[in-house]
């Protein structure tokens, strides 16, 4: 058995779209903690956190773009639901997801 061969980024994952009460971001800077703080498309800046599924599989860094659904009760704060690859980014950009980030 050899090793698989993957010709692109894109072929690893698939592509996750925002469904209702999400918002797409951008990661601004980590204060540690699991703690992220994200420039919403809406224009929030929140404080958000990696959930516990993600905290060990996905690697969060400053300038990535991320799938965040805010709070019910504090618009201020939300949970990263997903970071997307370059490759993603490249397609959320050139389909207009990415104006207010």
């Amino acid at each position: 058995m050899g090793k698989r061969k993957v010709l692109s980024e894109a072929n690893l994952k698939e592509l996750v779209m925002p469904q209702q009460g999400e918002i797409l971001g951008r990661a601004i800077k980590m204060t540690g903690g699991d703690q992220v703080i994200v420039k919403c498309a809406d224009g929030v800046t929140r404080m958000c956190r990696i959930r516990g599924k993600l905290k060990r599989r996905m690697w969060i860094r400053e300038g990535d773009i991320v799938l965040v659904a805010p709070w019910d009760f504090d618009n201020a704060k939300a949970d990263i639901l997903w970071r997307y690859i370059q490759a993603h980014t490249q397609w959320l950009d050139a389909n207009g997801y990415l104006k207010g980030i």
